[in-house]
């Protein structure tokens, strides 16, 4: 399974936005963009910001939201023609197949505090949807079906104090998914619509670049 290996903070520090790729740790003091708000590298903090290009906007928004879902370059293009090959507009489309991947899905419930922690609790065999077990993070879930923490996972420490932990980020929930803390399960009751959808992302400008 190929991943990023790239500096996660560094990741935000270049496109000059947080990209939440490190949990919680991004919503405290300790986050880089709060203590180091400039691009990495030695020129970082004294160099002056360039005027994009059209070109540039274009590739930077592509790769704010292909860092911000933990996707590769290729797994992204695939996405994109997936969603572009469906009725309706490609950009609403890209967002919706994006947020319905089973990964995202597990971290918008709460059950991860990253979308990288929540692959890996789908490709470690943590995650059942419908109940059967599901070990692949872009598997892509529909309206009507039920997430859940597998029985047989509940037993280690992470999931015995989760249930704490979503009570207190149960407000973060978009309507699209309904959580059952009790039940360590989620719902897909429709598809999220462009208001639900919590990313800050501008599809548009991303179709705009792959349709060049």
């Amino acid at each position: 399974m190929g991943r990023n290996l790239d500096a996660k903070c560094k990741q935000c520090r270049r496109l000059a936005e947080k990209l939440f790729l490190k949990g919680e740790r991004c919503y405290s003091p300790k986050c880089a963009m709060v203590k180091r708000n400039y691009p990495p590298g030695f020129h970082g903090q004294k160099g002056q910001k360039r005027r994009q290009s059209d070109y540039g906007m274009q590739l930077a928004e592509k790769q704010k939201a292909k860092k911000q879902y933990n996707l590769l370059e290729k797994q992204f293009k695939l996405t994109f023609l997936r969603a572009k090959r469906k009725p309706g507009d490609a950009s609403e489309n890209l967002l919706k197949t994006l947020e319905l991947r089973l990964d995202n899905a597990i971290y918008r419930l709460g059950f991860a505090s990253s979308r990288t922690q929540a692959r890996q609790l789908a490709s470690h065999g943590h995650i059942e949807v419908n109940g059967r077990k599901v070990n692949i993070p872009s598997f892509e879930v529909k309206e009507g079906d039920i997430i859940k923490i597998r029985e047989r996972s509940k037993k280690y420490k992470f999931f015995k104090e989760l249930p704490e932990r979503l009570v207190r980020q149960k407000d973060n929930v978009p309507s699209w998914l309904n959580l059952d803390i009790k039940e360590l399960a989620g719902k897909i009751l429709h598809e999220p619509r462009t208001s639900d959808i919590k990313a800050n992302v501008n599809a548009q400008i991303i179709v705009e670049y792959y349709s060049k």
